[in-house]
């Protein structure tokens, strides 16, 4: 059976509660509360976000509760015409790939929200929060290639407000180049939703946005195809970000609001690794084949530079940066393994780096709140005065290393095997990645936490039990995943499984239609078979 005919078996299923649409709606209802309510009650405001963002979460951990592990199909299916004659609709769906895509951002933005303050105008702040919780949620569920495209541009608009109207230093330019980057890649993906859909139709006999299927029946010429995954790729790439499109990542999550950093490392960054994997692995399996030489490569050199720049900076919070750059290499690298082991210790390192990486985010923004600086070199001695941060922050800086036993283990473990197996020598140049991981964040650990404590380090204060209480959620899930990650790879593997089928289904077939190489020993084939077919026609 094939992966579209999996979904079309679960799309014919229908439930009572649309839970799905609700993923999106309840925060978009939040901010419409918001809207209504006075600037001047910032206590009510952050309140309404809270329960906003927590009531989504809490439906996305329904959908954990309720999926069905052994299904490598989607579930809990909406599809409804939105406009027939250009083949819209509204498809919503999720299978192991994107279930824990989900959940996680269930999880961050109400830890975001709690563990953070605006410094001003809040009511806006949390507006542009709900608006970016309801295009990450409807970006990894949906179906339709326009109506992914609106949630994947829409997410881009209130992280710009946010960065350019919250953040610090020079957050004005630093918004500018985000956004202008990957505008300008989402275009070209446009371009490539476009072509794709036109160039599909004859052979469909419809034209549809519908990608399971365009992915089981679309046959495009291989310059075609190698053109349009391309258009997907790059902007999946810059979203990522991989390197060389990767220079606005730095600048963006330096300036950002702490917030602001959290939701960009955690969630909107996967969606470039996302986007690879579900449309770029399941739309275009032979040119990824064919082309996973490249994209190994790039991963791995995001590996090691990522984690060279990040030895070299002086600013705690540009370092952590430049780790994500690094840990996403990692992903890409699990994703172009096209085995069940390098995809499934992608999607998991997805959520991993999600937790792990918001974490430091969040540590390093109550630092700055305390000693209004974020120069390791000013910094020094804090786990004197700040005991219990300290021992928080080791806990999540060795989960990002790769300890044993944290959550960062797991994902890199399963890549780096995946890899092993099938781009041995990537696999082998990346590994040297978990051992820059280990210098960066371990040196910084000790020149942040170690050492004399003098003047305001002396005095800054330690987490408070909100603080404390607020990032709970996010270690708990760092060591439970580390100890006990079999009920995310049993929801995980099948669906990574249904996926493997599906891509050696179809390049097995691609491989079958393609024509001989013309050799010598052919060309003469070709001659013998042009004169018979003459003397038959005689």
């Amino acid at each position: 059976m094939s992966y579209a005919s999996l979904i079309a078996a679960e799309a014919a299923e229908t439930v009572d509660f649309a839970v799905l649409p609700s993923l999106v709606l309840a925060p978009l209802l939040t901010m419409a509360a918001l809207l209504l309510l006075p600037p001047s009650r910032e206590d009510y405001l952050k309140l309404t976000a809270l329960v906003g963002s927590v009531i989504t979460g809490a439906i996305s951990l329904y959908v954990l509760y309720a999926f069905d592990m052994g299904e490598p199909g989607f579930q809990f299916v909406t599809q409804r015409e939105w406009y027939s004659t250009l083949g819209l609709s509204l498809f919503l769906a999720i299978d192991g790939i994107s279930l824990f895509l989900v959940v996680l951002t269930g999880v961050l933005f109400p830890v975001a929200i709690l563990t953070t303050e605006p410094h001003h105008d809040p009511k806006p702040y949390y507006v542009w929060m709900m608006l970016l919780m309801a295009g990450s949620m409807g970006a990894f569920m949906a179906l339709d290639l326009l109506l992914f495209f609106m949630f994947f541009e829409v997410v881009l608009v209130p992280m710009y407000f946010l960065i350019g109207g919250w953040g610090h230093g020079d957050r004005v330019y630093s918004a500018m180049k985000f956004f202008l980057y990957t505008m300008a890649a989402s275009a070209l993906m446009l371009v490539g939703i476009t072509s794709l859909v036109i160039l599909a139709a004859p052979d469909i006999g419809f034209a549809t946005f519908d990608v399971t299927v365009l992915a089981d029946n679309h046959e495009l010429g291989r310059t075609a195809s190698i053109l349009v995954f391309l258009s997907f790729a790059l902007a999946f790439a810059v979203k990522v970000p991989l390197f060389p499109v990767h220079t606005w990542l730095p600048d963006a999550h330096t300036e950002a609001p702490t917030a602001g950093s959290v939701i960009l490392a955690g969630v909107m960054l996967k969606l470039g690794t996302y986007g690879l994997l579900r449309f770029g692995v399941y739309l275009f399996p032979t040119v990824v084949r064919d082309l996973a030489p490249l994209f190994l490569t790039l991963g791995v050199v995001g590996i090691v530079y990522g984690a060279a720049v990040a030895t070299m900076q002086s600013d705690l919070k540009r370092l952590v940066a430049y780790s994500s750059v690094a840990h996403m290499g990692f992903i890409v690298l699990g994703i172009f393994a096209l085995n069940n082991q390098g995809l499934s210790g992608s999607i998991i390192q997805m959520v991993n780096h999600g937790i792990s990486t918001g974490a430091l985010f969040i540590l390093v923004g109550w630092i700055y709140e305390r000693r209004h600086t974020r120069q390791i070199a000013e910094l020094g001695g804090l786990q004197k005065s700040a005991p219990i941060m300290a021992g928080v922050f080791t806990l999540v800086m060795l989960s990002s290393v790769g300890l044993p036993g944290l959550n960062g283990f797991v994902g890199e473990f399963l890549i780096l095997v995946g890899a092993f197996s099938s781009a041995r020598w990537w696999a082998v140049i990346g590994v040297s990645g978990v051992i820059l991981a280990a210098l960066y964040l371990l040196w910084a650990y000790q020149r942040t936490f170690h050492g004399p404590a003098e003047g305001d380090n002396a005095t800054m204060g330690d987490l408070r039990r909100s603080e404390l209480l607020g990032i709970m959620p996010l270690l708990f899930l760092i060591v439970f995943l580390g100890v006990y990650p079999k009920p995310v790879l049993d929801r995980i593997e099948p669906s990574v499984d249904a996926l493997i089928a599906h891509v050696e289904s179809r390049v097995d077939d691609f491989d079958e239609d393609e024509p001989e190489p013309v050799t010598r020993a052919g060309t003469e084939g070709l001659i013998q078979a042009a004169e018979e077919a003459h003397e038959g026609e005689e």
